[in-house]
């Protein structure tokens, strides 16, 4: 008897020492990240960390729990980073929503408090690595001169863009095709300009085209075979060049001065404010009797300008032809960098990059974007899938439902998004889709170090206030665009540093990592 106490005890022993072990539940992972207020005015978070159910979702999935430090204020998050990389804040083993600009992205892995993904990439997170294989320009964006993938990115394939919105209910009652070119399209306004278009009676209240600044207006410079981003460059087979004293531009500028005469540019645009007051009032309005006031404008969608009522009015309009081509400016991109990144106090960064894979998927998307399937969401037998709450219910519980926001690791495929069971979203995801396949980034996305972006920015500060200006005096007409003021454009420009400008970029270019070294 005593004996088989004595096993019992030792059995009883061995089974407590080895409750803790199998049975302990493991420290959750430090995690910390910037989740943006709502509004400006606000002091709270768009999604609560702590309580949102997309986390517990993922916990459920992946056994992985997370102690969260989320920063709500832009500002504070910075300092907070500053401090990481000093030394002075203990780095967490994660970021997440990370907004790691390419220079700190750079400092944090040169300092070793980030880690090289590329070597978990195939074997841990294969939907991030086969995305970034099938598509090399976004391959080329994350990876760091030496070849490392330290941030992970957000990609949608349907990011919005400043894309050019004509109506088409106008064209059909010209009984007028799509304009193709710079003048057809300047025929187009004329049209829009002399009849009445909206049918109300007046002939003087259409605005042909309307933009806010140069800076809408420079979007139509494919016209002339201009594809620039804002700092006024572009690159073509690896040469970095400016725009800005070209005779294309020139020309572009000259042709706007034409339709500015016409009146078939908007008399107020260059009064920037105007057009978002008026944006504001349109989409906050839910008169159904409101008549169409614009022919041609800029936005990411057409309900940003006119609203909800008059969208269905519009089409986005297709690159317009230059010597054969068709090429537009993609202001975005596909992807928005430094989402994600872990620390290399991270014991285990192989399950974090397995945590993050599925949201690289469609599953993981959805999950993200609009909750649980069977809960916020259903599949249709068609295969679409459709929200399974009302309107008022997923505007209610966007907060506590979902995550997503564009400075998330994810991935929004076209597919997924135009299988949303909504007429509206479908058909202007299908616009979407459709003037895609004419976006070419400006540029490439490439690395600067802190001090060449900072004298970047000191050199764009005194380019872009002078040249903004005096390209809207000469479209405006209050500059007469002639050999000599062209020529004191050019020389203003260049002594203000555009080839400064060009060195820099092109100095990055050339020390960035390509798929060609």
């Amino acid at each position: 008897m005593r004996k088989l106490l004595a096993i019992l005890q030792i059995f009883v022993l061995m089974a407590a020492m080895a409750l803790p072990t199998a049975f302990a539940a493991e420290a959750p992972i430090m995690l910390a990240g910037l989740e943006a207020a709502s509004s400006s005015s606000s002091t709270e978070a768009q999604h609560d960390w702590d309580t949102n159910s997309f986390f517990q979702t993922m916990q459920e999935k992946t056994g992985i729990a997370f102690s969260f430090t989320e920063y709500v204020s832009r500002e504070a998050w910075t300092e907070a980073k500053t401090e990481m990389l000093a030394g002075e804040v203990a780095m967490p083993d994660m970021f997440f929503k990370a907004e790691l600009t390419p220079q700190e992205t750079l400092a944090f892995y040169e300092a070793g408090k980030l880690i090289d993904l590329r070597p978990y990439l195939a074997e841990y997170a294969p939907h991030v690595w086969a995305l970034l294989e099938a598509n090399p320009e976004w391959l080329e964006a994350v990876s760091l001169p030496d070849g490392a993938i330290v941030a992970l990115p957000s990609i949608n394939e349907l990011t919005p863009n400043n894309t050019m919105w004509i109506n088409k209910t106008w064209l059909d009652r010209l009984k007028m095709g799509v304009p193709t070119t710079a003048e057809e399209l300047t025929e187009v306004l004329r049209q829009f300009r002399d009849r009445d278009m909206n049918q109300n009676g007046s002939r003087n209240d259409e605005i042909p085209l309307s933009f806010v600044s140069m800076w809408d207006l420079r979007f139509l410079a494919h016209a002339f075979g201009i594809n620039a981003d804002d700092y006024y460059l572009t690159e073509q087979n690896g040469k970095i060049s400016e725009v800005l004293t070209t005779e294309e531009n020139r020309a572009f500028l000259m042709w706007l001065h034409e339709l500015y005469t016409e009146g078939l540019l908007d008399s107020q645009g260059f009064m920037a404010m105007r057009l978002v007051e008026a944006a504001t009032s349109s989409s906050s309005s839910s008169n159904s009797n409101a008549t169409a006031k614009y022919g041609v404008f800029f936005g990411a969608t057409p309900q940003d300008v006119v609203g909800v009522n008059l969208a269905s009015e519009y089409i986005a309009l297709d690159p317009l032809v230059y010597n054969g081509q068709q090429v537009y400016r993609d202001f975005t991109g596909d992807i928005y960098r430094g989402t994600f990144a872990i620390s290399s106090t991270c014991a285990e960064p192989e399950k974090l990059l397995q945590w993050v894979d599925y949201l690289y998927t469609d599953d993981g998307f959805l999950a993200a974007q609009v909750g649980k399937e069977g809960e916020d969401y259903d599949w249709n037998d068609d295969g679409t899938w459709a929200y399974a709450r009302t309107a008022e219910e997923v505007v209610a519980m966007q907060g506590t439902n979902t995550i997503w926001t564009t400075s998330m690791p994810s991935y929004a495929s076209a597919e997924i998004q135009m299988k949303m069971d909504d007429d509206a979203t479908h058909a202007l995801a299908a616009e979407l889709a459709r003037v895609r396949q004419w976006k070419k980034r400006a540029m490439p996305l490439l690395y600067l170090t802190q001090e060449q972006m900072n004298r970047v920015t000191e050199l764009q500060n005194g380019i872009s206030t002078y040249a903004e200006t005096r390209m809207a005096w000469f479209v405006a007409g209050d500059v007469e665009l002639n050999d000599e003021t062209w020529a004191d454009f050019c020389a203003q420009v260049k002594a203000l540093g555009i080839d400064e400008m060009v060195s820099i970029w092109q100095s990055a270019y050339d020390n960035a990592w390509h798929l060609d070294k």
